[in-house]
């Protein structure tokens, strides 16, 4: 029976230990996990600022409320015209601020064609 004892006193200390060194290792990877993510959060902010800079110079303040509208209505479809737009302007290809009407046709390319079906009764 004493022999069991300590021999369960050596595996609870072993496990003290393994317990203690894990924590240990946690503490040291979370801050440059925590430091990683502010970091990335960062250069997301800092992008999405040259965006928003790039696209006030290029779109008149009526074309950039709709491109916002359209944003929140469909999110996928405003990123997309929007990296359009910068690539035109950082290729050089856009010779004045793009107006809502300009915008607007440029959406219409955008936009697949529609196939429109009618129904005939027999």
């Amino acid at each position: 029976m004493i022999a069991m004892s300590t021999m369960d006193d050596e595996l609870n200390e072993i496990r003290k230990r393994r317990l203690a060194e894990i924590q240990k290792q946690q503490a040291q990877n979370q801050p440059s996990d925590i430091q990683a993510a502010y970091q990335q959060e960062q250069a997301k902010a800092e992008m999405e600022a040259q965006k928003q800079t790039i696209l006030r110079q290029i779109l008149t303040p009526e074309a950039r409320e709709r491109l916002t509208t359209l944003k929140m209505s469909r999110p996928a479809l405003g990123e997309q015209l929007e990296m359009q737009l910068i690539s035109l302007a950082q290729s050089g290809r856009l010779p004045s601020q793009i107006s809502d009407e300009q915008l607007k046709n440029l959406l219409m390319k955008m936009q697949p064609k529609k196939r429109k079906t009618s129904i005939t009764r027999v």
